[in-house]
């Protein structure tokens, strides 16, 4: 996001508004798929209490349900309602569109900033 080529997000699960594993855009993407979050159970469960239920699978939108820890490219909007809120998601910034500056400022992405490797398991604590 800040001065790189845009990083992968996930592809397990496959995240994406293309379901490619980034959180590239298109002018179809009403929502923006743009931030690419570490989605926590406060993110989950504010999520599903603003009407958007992120945990149940909708195999028939490639949607496998998620679960904390899971990366995902989370609506620009939604994503900003949860910081409101005081529930907000980790970002990882490398892996976040740019496009996301047009509704949320630098200074508050920074502020969830994470590196999180992609096997978790070798975090500590």
């Amino acid at each position: 996001m800040l001065d790189g080529p845009l990083e992968g997000c996930s592809t397990d699960p496959l995240t994406g508004w293309f379901r490619d594993g980034s959180c590239r855009t298109g002018p179809d993407d009403l929502g923006s798929h743009t931030i690419c979050a570490v989605v926590t159970e406060a993110f989950l469960d504010h999520q599903r209490s603003i009407g958007n239920d992120l945990r149940t699978p909708r195999p028939q939108y490639r949607f496998p349900g998620l679960k904390p820890g899971d990366r995902w490219c989370v609506t620009a909007p939604n994503w900003l309602r949860a910081h409101q809120d005081d529930a907000a998601a980790p970002v990882v910034l490398s892996a976040t569109n740019r496009r996301v500056l047009e509704l949320v400022p630098l200074e508050v992405l920074q502020r969830y900033a994470v590196d999180v490797p992609d096997d978790p398991r070798h975090l500590e604590g």
